[in-house]
């Protein structure tokens, strides 16, 4: 086998698990990952046990699928430059504004591989295509390379006190810390504040695990609004769909 489609739980679990080193992966050339964003720090974790190139890709349903292409020289944590004759912007989400290199806002694609409409669904489609130009419905930035980079799911924002926190941001840096073996974050609702950051945590296998140690982590490398003001709560496992999107509902429900 030299070329591998993956999702990013098994990027993780190649990265992470103990297993791993005991199995020839030498075979492998290049591995393709999509379906959810994938962190630079996983992305360089998998890098230090593989010699093979990781590509981060990304399209919609809606694109046919593709709309970014990550060709060489590849940025580990970025989906790569807009496809060939495929236009892409980054809006406000509020005004709908087009936001410059570094600024983060909705992803939108123009292109002839963007669809027609919903089959018999006008309403959802004047929702999703606008003026031609079709709302991912994901959060994102590009570089002065323009290179693109995915960050979240719009609808799954926290808003804590009028600040908008990516889940996506938190889970990436959550799994460079070296007693984590996977992670999710969620909003939990509060009087005060709108929406806390709450985390969930699976040990990793054979580290030493400490939950202050953890929450000292994250709270010295982000922005107060970002702070796991929440809580973290440990699991066995992080409740995930086949294709490797987090189940948040499954994971409110259990605070319920």
């Amino acid at each position: 086998i030299s070329v591998l489609h993956l999702v990013p739980p098994l990027v993780l679990f190649l990265a992470k698990d103990n297993a791993v080193p005991n199995y020839d992966i030498s075979s492998v050339q290049k591995v393709l990952c999509g379906a959810a964003p994938l962190g630079v720090g996983l992305s360089q974790e998998f890098s230090q046990r593989s010699d093979a190139v990781l590509m981060q890709v990304y399209g919609l349903t809606e694109a046919s699928p593709v709309t970014h292409i990550n060709n060489p020289p590849i940025r580990l944590g970025t989906i790569g430059h807009v496809a060939s004759t495929t236009e892409s912007k980054v809006v406000d989400v509020e005004t709908g504004k087009t936001l410059a290199a570094g600024e983060t806002g909705e992803l939108l694609i123009r292109g002839p591989q963007v669809m027609k409409g919903y089959f018999k669904n006008p309403d959802a489609t004047r929702d999703t295509v606008q003026d031609g130009w079709l709302r991912s419905g994901d959060l994102g930035h590009y570089d002065e390379d323009g290179y693109f980079t995915i960050t979240d799911r719009l609808k799954e924002l926290i808003k804590y006190k009028g600040f908008q926190v990516a889940p996506a941001e938190l889970e990436a840096l959550l799994l460079t810390h070296p007693a984590v073996g996977d992670a999710a974050v969620i909003g939990v609702p509060d009087d005060e504040a709108g929406e806390l950051p709450m985390a969930f945590v699976v040990p990793k296998a054979g580290a030493t695990f400490r939950e202050d140690d953890v929450m000292n982590f994250v709270k010295s490398k982000v922005a107060p609004h970002k702070r796991l003001r929440g809580g973290l709560k440990v699991l066995d496992a992080i409740p995930k769909t086949a294709s490797g999107k987090i189940l948040r509902r499954v994971l409110k429900q259990t605070l319920s």
